[in-house]
Formats: structure tokens, sequence, C-alpha cells
């Protein structure tokens, strides 16, 4: 099978979050089970010409103007080839998709551009069997290749539906698409433009990156107003946990930590947190326990709880560091905490990949009291990592992580611990119950051997997405 990956970002070209990873590993992983996949995203500034092979030239007429790019191929690091389209007037930017937290005004043009540009490369450079497109950025190109009869199969991912690619009603004839597309029914959304919608309806089977989320999708609370036209396809939706690299996150092999270690030898693991407390200025002390977390600094991820909880989770004597940028009025209170509590608390404002690498070696507990949270990869590293997460039961958390409960831990199958209701009071009693967990160590030690232990490859994943390329292919012959 030959399968075209359709992403606009992918590790290590490109990334602003976790599609770069997925699109960076999961076609290695599809590769190793036989699947010719190859990915096909924009030459952004900063992706090297060395070694690029001129492929085709791209041409569109788009909203009256003339554009025109070119298509390169390369590989990546692990093999996987790569169709860069080049057209510096579009992707030579600072940015990927914007810069100082405005998104590019021509964002639409752009990404039609790539989408028109996919659909010559499929019929004049290199014909898969199936596409598969990821996020609103490639979410035109199932349209498109209805619009021209095309046969090949799509797949079309949801990684995170709060972006949906919306655009003002007037930008509607950028896209190329008929007008009678332009209807509750199509790609209008309350009045607006939105391009996600055209994946949603075009593509022969849906996906989204876990079980849970995939349900949650389809109710009002998650479904971000797109819940009625996921239920409608609920036949077509499938749930595919993201994998996790273990060639990068690992830390029998982490070459960003200071002492390796394994299930069997988890000394290393007290020098990794010795040395963070040391280097982060924290009193280096065994007995305490030490929180982490790595991710964006917004509410989506459960900061409005983290800042409103943090004197109370300190008050029961754990260090917390924090890592990331996002929301200023969270990146403030973090580092008011800071100041506040000097010996306690460490609000690293900005993103250092090496560090992340060590907060989560160095860490006793991870923190992820997401607000909703479709995959999510660090609670994935942190169980191979030995550092119990405490979670919220939402999305990818909860197909993930097992609650600490008297029945999950004679089951064998117990590996962080969760909550469920979405408020501060529920969030610091889970933090509680860990602590109170980490002073028992024949416990803790126990907990954190079932979490190392377990497999979230990126090769499982790989052979649930196999099953669901021959689903897709199914569909496709019935739509015929």
């Amino acid at each position: 099978m030959n399968v075209l990956f359709c992403v606009a970002e992918a590790a290590p070209f490109a990334k602003t979050g976790g599609l770069a990873d997925v699109a960076g590993a999961l076609p290695a992983a599809l590769r190793r089970n036989g699947v010719d996949v190859r990915v096909m995203m924009p030459h952004y500034r900063g992706i090297s010409r060395q070694g690029l092979q001129p492929v085709m030239r791209a041409r569109s007429e788009i909203g009256g103007t003339d554009i025109e790019g070119a298509v390169w191929l390369g590989a990546f690091p692990n093999g996987t080839p790569v169709y860069l389209l080049d057209a510096a007037p579009l992707y030579d930017r600072a940015g990927l998709y914007g810069e100082g937290g405005r998104d590019y005004d021509d964002n639409l043009v752009r990404f039609v551009f790539f989408c028109q540009a996919a659909v010559v490369l499929m019929r004049d450079g290199w014909a898969p069997d199936l596409a598969h497109c990821h996020d609103w950025h490639s979410a035109l190109l199932p349209a498109y290749l209805r619009m021209h009869r095309s046969r090949v199969p799509t797949l079309f991912t949801v990684h995170n539906l709060a972006h949906q690619g919306t655009f003002p009603a007037e930008q509607f004839p950028i896209t190329g698409l008929p007008h009678e597309a332009f209807t509750p029914d199509g790609v209008e959304f309350y009045g607006k433009l939105n391009v996600m919608k055209a994946g949603l309806i075009s593509s022969h089977a849906l996906s989204t990156v876990s079980e849970t989320y995939a349900k949650e999708i389809q109710t009002e609370e998650y479904g971000m107003g797109l819940d009625g036209l996921l239920r409608a396809r609920s036949a077509d939706l499938f749930g595919v946990l993201n994998g996790v690299d273990y060639s990068l996150w690992d830390p029998s092999v982490d070459p960003s930590i200071p002492a390796r270690y394994s299930t069997d030898d988890l000394a290393g693991k007290s020098v990794c947190k010795a040395s963070l407390q040391h280097d982060l200025g924290l009193p280096v002390d065994a007995r305490v326990p030490l929180i982490g977390t790595v991710a964006r600094l917004v509410s989506q991820k459960g900061f409005d709880l983290v800042a409103s909880g943090l004197d109370a989770i300190v008050s029961m004597g754990a260090q917390v560091v924090i890592l990331g940028t996002g929301d200023p009025a969270y990146e403030a209170a973090f580092r008011a905490a800071q100041s506040r509590i000097p010996h306690q608390v460490r609000a690293l404002i900005g993103f250092d990949e090496r560090l992340a690498h060590r907060i989560e070696a160095g860490a006793d507990i991870f923190l992820m009291p997401s607000r909703f949270e479709p995959s999510g990869l660090n609670q994935l590293y942190s169980l191979r990592y030995g550092t119990v997460p405490v979670v919220r039961r939402t999305g990818g958390l909860a197909d993930s992580i097992v609650d600490v409960t008297p029945e999950n831990l004679h089951l064998g199958r117990a590996n962080g611990f969760v909550f469920d209701h979405y408020s501060t009071e529920a969030l610091v009693a889970t933090v509680g119950r860990a602590i109170a967990a980490y002073r028992d160590q024949g416990l803790w030690r126990w907990l954190q051997q079932v979490g190392m232990r377990a497999d979230f490859s990126w090769d499982r994943a790989a052979e649930r997405y196999l099953a669901l390329y021959a689903v897709t292919a199914d569909r496709a012959a019935k739509w015929r």
C-alpha cells in the first residue's frame, strides 16, 4: 500500500506541537509494517535544501492571483520520504501559522495552495493508494479529490477539534469549492467558512487520537459546535491513541539526562532528581516529592486549576517545577509564586527540549489536569520514565492512565492518579493521594515499574492504523 500523509508540520523539520511528533514518527512505524508512506508538508524557513531533488512545479490561481511553487523530495532522518512544497511568499516566514500570538492573514490561501498542490502531486507525481489528511490545514484535500472524481480513499484525522480553520464568509471563493458547498450541510459554520468541515464531510473515514476523545467530540461539551456532524458520521469515526518514539523517550538511552536507568535498576532516577533540584536551586532532598509539568500554559491544560491550587499543593511539602509558555496571566501567576515560595516552586517560562527530558526523568509526579486532552504524550513519556502521572479523566488521559484504587492495585493495572470533576479541590485531593503514596516507597516502586513496562510504542498504534486503512478503502468502495 502507498499512503500519502498530508500534514502542516512534522518533526524534526517543523514543529509547534504534538501533530509534528505524530507526523514524524507514525510514518516510520507504518513503513516498518510494509507500507510505503510518504509525507507532504510545506517547505518552511529553516528547512535545509541540501539533498533535495526537484519533483515538479505547482501552480494555482487562487482568489484571482497566480501562485507558483515547486515540490522537492527529501527524507526524514529515519528514512521516510518527504515532499516539500516550496513557495517562498507563502511559507518562508518566521512562524508556521503566525507570529506574536496572531495568525497570518493569508493562512487560508497558504493551505488552499498546499491542498491543491497535493492533488497535482497525486495525479502527476506519485500516486498513492490512500491519502491520510491531518487537521484543518489538509482538510480541503478530500473535498478537492471528490471534485475531481478521484477514486483515492481518504482518511481524515482530527488531532484537536478546537482548531478548525474558520475564516470570514467572504473568503469562501478562495477555496475554489462550488458555490453550493457554502451551506450548513457543507462548509458554512454560523455564517463563517469552516475548513475542517470539508474534511469531516468529504473523507471516507474519520479518526481522532484516542478512543475516549472520539466519543467526547460527539457531545455538546467537547464537540466545539461540530458534535451533530460527528454524531451523524459516528459509524465512520474511530479513535487511535498516539504512540511514543522510544528511541527518543526512554531513560535507558536518553542522552539529555544526567544518569540512565531502567525498570530493573532505578538508581539513576535518584541521580536525575538530585541533579534537577540542584540546577534549579531547589533544596536537594530525596524525601521531598518533586512534581513536574511541561505544557502550554493555557486553560485547556488545566492551568487555572494549577494556579488556584498551587499553595495547597506546596503546603503538603512538595516541590513544583513548571516549564512552558502560554497565557501571560498564568506566566505572571507562576513567576509570582516562585518569588513568594522560592524554596518550593520554579516557573521556567519558555521551552527547552533538553530540560523537558530532565523534568520527565527527575520528577516523582507529573501533573496533567487537562480540561480536555485529545491524546496527550507527556503522560506516556512519564510512564516510561517512572514518573507517576496525576491526570484528569478525559481523552487520551482516560485511555492510558489507570487510577490507584484497591481493585486496580489488586489487578496489577494501576499506574497513576485520576480525578473526574474539573475543580481545584479535586486536583488538590488527588495530588494529596499521590503524595501519600510516595511516602510508601514499596508501593511507589511498584507503580513506577508498572508504568515503565507499558508499551505505548508507535508500532502498536501502526497496527491500528493498518486496520483503519483497510476500513477506509472499504468505505470508499461503497461510496462509488
